[in-house]
């Protein structure tokens, strides 16, 4: 069986098409699996694996978790608000004091940009990123580009527009580089004051107006306004807002083609989608979600495997 060409999931960048391929098709077997009557394989019975979420998450430590335990690893949780690091306690030490208790990956999500990267050169584990502050989020860029692939047959010469705050998103960045790896084309759309500044420099369309990015696209993946993220006043109000990049489903339907609706949660239900929206067949939200089990089991069982060289 053909392997990863990295030891760590750190961000989308560190991969090649290759390896998103493998992962996919990984996933394919995976989601089998977790249809079945019996939703589990004995894949990682030896392996230890450790949630260290230093930021909050619902969906996404869910989805770890539950991939862990379907591939039948041992898994512990810990929580920062509940920890030493409140003591003052280092990453480093943290993570070290949990390592020598003999665990063989860790899972983590920091607030800080690049926490994943810093810590896999000074930890002897495989780490997977669960996201690190406005940075990148691997696995739902991943669980995206496998929903559209399922949804739309390939993810190739596709046209997906990225609605919403780009600034503060890590869903956003990770997207961008999976599906420019994949050879889809990327265009993101929202409030000047939401797009960073050089994001052209990654080859992505820039669109201010909605309805224009609607019609250019097959898919709009909605992403929320990340209010705890923002320290200043992006735009006016969130009615504002609403009017000028929410998508209701009068707006949907006036379009000349039917586009595929997607959103990595949690949603903001009449802002930045309408309910109707959200519920429509036209939303794969969560198809998204059952998919984000498969990729993560895929990405832990091919990482594990080289932990078991």
């Amino acid at each position: 069986m053909s392997e990863l060409s990295v030891n760590h999931l750190l961000g989308i960048k560190y991969l090649n098409k290759e390896d998103i391929q493998l992962i996919f098709e990984t996933a394919d077997h995976f989601k089998e699996v977790i249809n079945r009557p019996i939703k589990k394989v004995p894949s990682l019975r030896d392996i230890t694996i450790a949630n260290l979420f230093f930021e909050n998450s619902t969906r996404t430590k869910l989805s770890f978790e539950l991939a862990e335990k379907r591939l039948s690893a041992d898994v512990i949780n810990f929580s920062a608000s509940q920890s030493s690091v409140k003591k003052g306690e280092t990453l480093i030490d943290t993570v070290n004091n949990i390592l020598s208790m003999k665990v063989d990956m860790v899972v983590m999500r920091h607030p800080n940009p690049g926490a994943g990267v810093f810590l896999s050169k000074h930890v002897n584990a495989s780490i997977v990123n669960a996201g690190d502050g406005a940075h990148e989020h691997p696995t739902q860029a991943l669980l995206d580009s496998y929903s559209i692939r399922e949804r739309l047959g390939e993810v190739k010469g596709k046209n997906v527009v990225i609605v919403g705050d780009i600034l503060h998103s890590r869903v956003a960045l990770s997207n961008i580089y999976a599906l420019q790896l994949q050879g889809a084309k990327v265009m993101v759309c929202g409030p000047k004051t939401l797009i960073p500044k050089y994001i052209d420099k990654l080859g992505v369309k820039v669109e201010t107006d909605l309805r224009k990015a609607l019609e250019w696209c097959d898919v709009a993946n909605m992403l929320r306004v990340q209010n705890e993220r923002m320290d200043i006043s992006y735009f006016p109000s969130t009615r504002e807002y609403t009017q000028q990049f929410g998508v209701d489903k009068a707006l949907l339907d006036s379009l000349n083609k039917e586009i595929t609706i997607m959103h990595p949660g949690p949603i903001n239900r009449g802002v930045e989608i309408t309910s109707d929206v959200a519920d429509s067949k036209q939303a794969i939200i969560l198809d998204q979600v059952q998919n984000g089990v498969a990729i993560r089991m895929a990405v832990i069982y091919l990482l594990a495997s080289k932990i078991k060289q």
